[in-house]
């Protein structure tokens, strides 16, 4: 516990320096756990710690360890692995927050979930920060159409975009482009100010560019257990 309240500690001085840094409120950022691969007994640690949002890759591992843990009053459970139109409902049932709608049959796949449960489900828009179509996220010349669509959901609440830079260029190109697609989403869902960027190795040109959300792993939580 002492040393991931030390790592939880540093990530946190980290981006506070860096929001300063960039002139913004440390206040205004949300960081987020990624605890894949990790037990959910390391997320009960985490909340002894005051961490409130975690997120999850795999929906096998968010469903189960929202089961285990659903008496952690106020944690909120973000999706930020590919969505699957086949997993949509189990999903829905676990996630507060998914990351990754990148075409319309997600969409759609979310909002047929809903049954007759009436909670309205925030999503992002992943875009693809490449030119290869292979990576996740919608085209950057497709997003608007997405947008309007999801938009028109009554079970999905557009929220922002997410991203990933690519390996292949420096992060802060990357990013750059990213704010300006935000922009633009913002002229189709005017309160859709979220963006989620920014890990562990690129927190910091993240928030320089005006990320909202960072999702930190390894940095907290340590080296990931070896799957089993």
């Amino acid at each position: 516990m002492d040393d991931l309240a030390s790592r939880l500690a540093d990530v946190d001085a980290r981006i506070s320096d860096a929001a300063r840094a960039a002139g913004r409120d440390p206040s205004e950022l949300t960081r987020i756990v990624v605890t894949k691969f990790h037990p959910a007994a390391l997320i009960s640690e985490l909340y002894a710690l005051g961490v409130r949002d975690v997120g999850e890759n795999r929906q096998q591992e968010l469903t189960a360890k929202r089961a285990e843990l659903g008496g952690l009053a106020g944690v909120r459970w973000h999706f930020i692995g590919q969505a699957q139109t086949n997993k949509a409902r189990a999903v829905r049932a676990a996630a507060d927050v998914v990351h990754s709608v990148d075409r319309q049959r997600i969409a759609d796949a979310l909002h047929a979930a809903s049954g007759e449960d009436e909670r309205v489900l925030d999503v992002l828009l992943q875009v693809n920060l490449t030119d290869d179509p292979a990576r996740g996220g919608v085209a950057p010349d497709e997003l608007e159409s997405l947008a309007e669509y999801t938009a028109g959901l009554s079970s999905l609440r557009v929220r922002g975009l997410m991203a990933v830079a690519p390996l292949e260029e420096r992060p802060a190109a990357a990013f750059a482009r990213l704010a300006d697609y935000s922009a633009r989403l913002r002229t189709v869902v005017p309160d859709a100010g979220w963006i989620s960027a920014g890990m562990t190795a690129d927190f910091a040109e993240a928030i320089a560019a005006g990320a909202t959300h960072l999702r930190i792993g390894s940095a907290i939580t340590g080296q990931r257990p070896p799957r089993g």
